[in-house]
């Protein structure tokens, strides 16, 4: 059985090394810096963790709001396509200035953009089939 992407990322010391720097370009990015006012970072960062945890295959101990809950609030302030393309590129950067090998950066990459109709609030939530 292939390990996890969490594993093959290196687990939990490369996410906390990847989420650290990854906020650090994404304060120092005017285009989407000011969602970030007044934010507990710590706070933040450590909820990132956990969640990048659970998506990329290890252990779930994510208890945050889904991604359309989560993100809501920023939607009404008008967090849109062009902000989280601006996330995604800082995302991309981060894992190449770590030194992720390109396959990894595209599996992660991937699993990014599959998420832009949740946090943006775009497409319905299904139920499954009436």
């Amino acid at each position: 059985m292939m390990a996890s992407l969490y594993e093959r990322l290196g687990g939990e010391p490369a996410i906390n090394a990847a989420v650290d720097l990854f906020y650090q370009k994404v304060l120092a990015d005017d285009r989407i810096n000011h969602f970030f006012r007044g934010v507990n970072m710590q706070r933040q960062a450590e909820k990132q963790k956990t969640f990048l945890t659970m998506a990329f295959g290890g252990p779930n101990n994510y208890t945050g709001k889904d991604l359309r809950e989560g993100h809501k609030y920023l939607v009404a302030r008008g967090l849109n396509d062009k902000h989280f393309d601006a996330v995604a590129e800082n995302l991309q950067a981060t894992l190449k200035e770590l030194g992720v090998a390109a396959p990894l950066v595209a599996e992660v990459m991937a699993i990014a953009g599959s998420v832009r109709g949740e946090v943006l609030n775009k497409r319905a939530v299904t139920t499954g089939p009436r």
